[in-house]
């Protein structure tokens, strides 16, 4: 009988959800394509979906609609980063996987209602995209690659499969696509011959394949190989010829800014953006400790060649991809969250800065996180405030289109016709069982 009365309360429950109407009223809107925003808009929100958008004058508003008073605030679609890894922590080798509320929490908190995990314990990352999709986890919404497809000797051994054969590519995509990958992620081990024989099994099961092959990122050998697009933009210049196989091909980058700035040790040179709310409300103050005093380690004559290196390669990388852009190939944003400096969500507003940096007009760099990231997994349902998108919106107290820090001063945020709490988001001390991160994925060489 209680089994009856709690699912009759539940379906309820939803009924009420999907019959609920949320109006708001005078924002300036940023819309995702790219284009200039709409002024003095209405945007109309039922049950998961925006319904209408248009100027306040001409749009009605329906009777009961809960209203939201937004002018002087921009109305903007929820972010996404394309490249994170669930494993948790924040040096990028050590794991967490018991914490995942904080790393799934920290992201809503700032925003980021869309996420594409790039490598991690197939099984682990298989549970945490099925309870977020059902509603039983409070997270963004999660696409995964499952486990790393590498060589005989993989870099990341425990989440990854080793291709010893090219034989061995079609069993491992079925596994992974009954595991219910998004994509299969070719990893920096695999020969050319490999890697196009990862691609066409990948075919046969309607996936692609996104590619991490170390310094050859960007290259034309990844791109003659079917790859769909690259997890990381290049750190050699790309030649005029590549940029147009890329184009021709519809072959995507993601850019990852963030993740070199973090081994150019830039960042980390001042820890005051720690004091950022989006930092400090979310990341553990134990975890801030150890960044701080990871930042004030001493430093030899190695520790500085390898910081001018990537210091170089973040400007090479920034060159790439402007010119990729100019050219029309889709750039979409991600982090490769965790790293030092690089946190789940705070980490995807600093690689709009940095692609903004490289170029991009802010609109082009906040499109990077939405409309393109959408195109990125195929899946038109979200990534633009159109009537008919799942309604995945933030408030901004600021104008983001003209200075990209903006996107930083979120005043609510949104989630499938949801209005969060963002205070139950914030990491709280009292309730986190203070767990610890432990070993390293890393395989030793």
């Amino acid at each position: 009988m209680h089994r009856f009365i709690t699912l009759v309360l539940i379906a309820f429950a939803t009924r009420l959800h999907a019959q609920s109407v949320t109006a708001f009223i005078g924002a300036t809107v940023i819309n995702g394509r790219g284009g200039p925003p709409l002024t003095d808009a209405t945007v109309v929100v039922r049950g998961s979906l925006i319904e209408a958008v248009g100027p306040a004058a001409s749009t009605p508003v329906p009777k009961g609609a809960t209203l939201v008073v937004a002018r002087g605030k921009v109305l903007m679609p929820g972010l996404a980063d394309m490249h994170v890894h669930l494993t948790g922590g924040w040096d990028g080798e050590r794991s967490d996987l018991l914490g995942f509320p904080r790393y799934l929490n920290a992201l809503l908190y700032a925003g980021v209602t869309t996420v594409h995990d790039m490598g991690n314990a197939l099984p682990y990352v298989q549970q945490l995209k099925q309870e977020t999709a059902a509603g039983r986890l409070v997270g963004p919404r999660i696409y995964m690659v499952g486990a790393l497809v590498d060589g005989t000797d993989p870099v990341w051994a425990p989440i990854s499969f080793s291709l010893a054969s090219v034989e061995q590519a079609p069993g491992i995509v079925k596994q992974m696509k009954r595991s219910g990958a998004d994509a299969i992620k070719a990893y920096v081990g695999l020969s050319e011959r490999q890697l196009g024989a990862l691609v066409r099994a990948a075919a046969a099961e309607s996936l692609r394949v996104v590619a991490d092959l170390g310094a050859a990122n960007g290259s034309e050998w990844g791109v003659r190989a079917g790859i769909a697009a690259y997890a990381h933009a290049g750190t050699s210049p790309m030649s005029d010829a590549t940029v147009a196989a890329m184009k021709a091909l519809g072959v995507m980058n993601i850019s990852t800014l963030a993740v070199l700035e973090s081994f150019a040790g830039t960042r980390l040179a001042d820890p005051r953006f720690l004091d950022d709310s989006l930092l400090a409300r979310s990341m553990p103050p134990v975890f801030a400790e150890e960044l701080r005093a990871y930042a004030r380690r001493p430093r030899g004559a190695a520790d500085s060649v390898v910081a001018s290196r990537f210091a170089s390669l973040v400007t090479v990388a920034k060159a790439n991809l402007r010119k990729l852009h100019l050219a029309g190939v889709p750039i979409v944003a991600g982090t490769d969250s965790p790293y030092p400096g690089v946190f789940f969500g705070e980490g995807l507003h600093r690689e709009l800065e940095l692609l903004v940096d490289a170029g991009f007009t802010p609109l082009e760099a906040i499109s990077s996180a939405t409309r393109n990231a959408a195109l990125f997994v195929r899946d038109s349902s979200w990534g633009t405030i159109e009537p008919g998108k799942r309604a995945d919106v933030l408030l901004i107290d600021g104008r983001p289109h003209e200075r990209i820090s903006d996107t930083r001063r979120i005043s609510a945020v949104m989630q499938g016709g949801r209005l969060l709490s963002r205070e139950r988001l914030t990491f709280a001390a009292l309730a986190d069982p203070g767990f610890r991160a432990v070993g390293a994925a890393l395989s030793s060489k």
